[in-house]
């Protein structure tokens, strides 16, 4: 694999950067303006302009609010996992991880390897958090990410833990990655072999394979800057936003996902299909930025892959590293505050009342949650609750999990993955994400696991999870999902029945629904929304909470509401961000002793 090389920000032949800033005093308000001229297209210079509210708050400047931005333009002119409920032992160097999401655990396991002694506290009884399972009549239903995408990003983990990934976790390589169902009845079909893919182009639409070989460029250079730069360090502070605008000012960052598809294909179906995996992150298509396109490149560099036992298997061997190295994860057990002594984090009091003393705190919890409930009782200058309620939400989610009884020789043509397409895409995605009108039609991400992995279900049958993106719950048209969950899943079998699965209806045996209220509850997310804050371009990076909280020393964030944000790579990703912020624990003597490798 070749390595794309990214414009440098600095390189003044090729743009120029105007700022101006007064430094104000502690509390006070200034203006920054940030100009940036990009090189000349179409004869005119394209010109970047910021204006913004910066406080200085004696540690750090913080963006209150974006006052005016103008977007780039032409210049004028198995068995479920439980979880320990040991008691943490007394220790120094005592790190606390609020949820056992995968987020939280890959924060425990690099924590544990820097020399802290980690509890992790989550209220479930399985791990995994979005990613954990549910058992229900021999059936194992995945609850949350069915892929994994950059599997190095697991093995880096594990390697910073002196471990094997591959020791503990099987993958197998989906080949194709998926199927997608149009409703004229025309398909397309996604897999990582180059040949394969431009036939497949040229099969719909000869005349957009070299439009797709750009966009494929395009994705890549996205990838080496927004993936593999950005998205491994942190972006905490306001210099580092500067230094990189240019850079997303050159790659067009203004522009939305599918505007960029649209740039390079005309046909409406290859529009879809790459620009449609912002819904897997929580994002609007229509709305969130371009350098989301990097997961076209994700997919072909590094594939697709499921993991044997689903990602609560990920999990799971994810409890057992953090065991192995001394730590501690606590089950049923859920944070009612975090508690602050001297102007820092001192650890969590529990729901029972319980108090527990940290040396830090990393919260795994929604960053709207964290600020909003948990910090309730401290006072915060940038996520207040105002602000947490007019930011802008990832949607919510309606997953069906059922059973059914002898089909595993039926629906040949059904693989792993399915995408089921509605008659509708832009409209379609204004109703969820813009209108918070629930819509008659509907669009469909399959899951069919037992095709691949057998233990999902009992001999001869399936297991399913069918998703269908919806509105969340702040709209103020909200949907009452008491009266809606039930005719909605018999929309949802209809469709099922005539495009992909005939004759459904007389197999199904299990059955469990979840709603944006099953979020909301279960995983206490804002607004039951299915991936935190929307991946926005002023919703992303700097100006999404930090992976080193703005408010409180001592607590750091990790999981989907921090950078780089959603999605099991983000999510892992956060983790690695976090581990550079993070100093090694001191160890006391005799501490170095070796650790069992976690698959004994």
């Amino acid at each position: 694999m070749t390595q794309s090389r990214v414009p440098s920000p600095l390189n003044r032949k090729r743009l120029r950067v105007v700022t101006g800033m007064a430094v104000p005093s502690d509390g006070q308000k200034c203006k920054l303006s940030l100009t940036v001229f990009l090189p000349e297209r179409k004869g005119k210079p394209l010109e970047l302009n910021f204006q913004v509210n910066v406080v200085n708050l004696a540690r750090h400047s913080i963006i209150e609010f974006m006052t005016n931005h103008t977007p780039l333009r032409p210049a004028p002119d198995s068995t479920p996992a439980t979880l320990s409920r040991r008691p943490a032992q007394d220790g120094p160097s005592h790190a606390i991880v609020i949820g056992a999401g995968m987020g939280g655990l890959a924060s425990a396991m690099r924590l544990g390897a820097k020399g802290y002694r980690v509890t992790v506290i989550d209220r479930l009884d399985s791990p995994g958090g979005r990613g954990s399972a549910i058992h229900q009549g021999g059936h194992r239903f995945d609850l949350g990410p069915t892929i994994v995408t950059v599997p190095q990003g697991l093995r880096d983990l594990w390697a910073t833990c002196g471990r094997d990934f591959d020791r503990d976790v099987t993958l197998t390589a989906m080949e194709p990655f998926y199927k997608i169902l149009f409703e004229d009845g025309s398909t397309f079909t996604a897999c990582q072999d180059d040949a394969a893919m431009q036939a497949e182009i040229a099969r719909l639409s000869p005349g957009d394979v070299a439009g797709y070989n750009r966009f494929l460029k395009d994705s890549e250079a996205r990838y080496w800057f927004g993936y593999e730069d950005l998205g491994r360090r942190s972006m905490h502070r306001l210099l580092d936003l500067i230094k990189v605008l240019p850079t997303f000012g050159m790659m067009r960052a203004d522009r939305s996902v599918y505007a960029h598809a649209a740039l390079r294909v005309k046909d409406e179906r290859l529009r879809f299909a790459l620009s449609f995996h912002p819904l897997f992150i929580g994002g609007d298509p229509f709305n969130v930025t371009s350098m989301y396109i990097l997961v076209s490149h994700l997919e072909k560099a590094f594939g697709v892959h499921y993991a044997q036992g689903g990602v609560s298997a990920i999990a799971k061997a994810m409890v057992k590293v953090i065991e192995a190295q001394g730590g501690t994860v606590l089950a049923d057990t859920e944070v009612d505050e975090i508690t602050v002594a001297q102007g820092r984090a001192s650890g969590v009091k529990l729901l029972d009342g319980q108090k527990i003393a940290a040396d830090l705190v990393v919260s795994n919890a929604d960053a709207g949650h964290t600020y909003d409930r948990l910090m309730r009782n401290t006072p915060r200058k940038r996520w207040t609750p105002p602000r947490l309620k007019r930011s802008r939400w990832s949607m919510g989610l309606y997953v069906w999990y059922f059973g059914t009884k002898g089909t595993r020789d039926l629906w040949q043509d059904v693989g792993h993955h399915s995408i089921v397409v509605g008659p509708r895409y832009r409209e379609h995605i204004k109703d969820i994400f813009i209108r918070g009108r629930l819509a008659d039609d509907m669009s469909l991400y399959v899951h069919r696991p037992s095709v691949t992995d057998p233990s999902v279900a009992p001999s001869g049958d399936d297991t399913f999870y069918v998703l269908s993106p919806v509105p969340h719950l702040g709209h103020d048209n909200g949907v009452d999902w008491a009266t809606e969950a039930e005719p909605y899943r018999a929309k949802m079998l209809a469709m099922l029945e005539s495009r992909l699965l005939p004759g459904l209806s007389k197999h199904v045996t299990e059955s469990l629904v979840f709603t944006p209220e099953t979020f909301r509850d279960r995983y206490l997310s804002p607004m039951g929304s299915g991936f935190s804050i929307e991946p926005r371009i002023l919703q992303s990076a700097w100006f999404r909470p930090h992976n080193v909280s703005e408010e409180l020393p001592g607590l750091y964030l990790a999981g989907a509401g921090t950078h780089p944000g959603a999605g099991l790579p983000g999510v892992i990703g956060s983790a690695e961000v976090l581990g550079t912020l993070v100093p090694d624990a001191p160890r006391p003597r005799g501490a170095d002793l070796p650790l069992r490798m976690a698959a004994e």
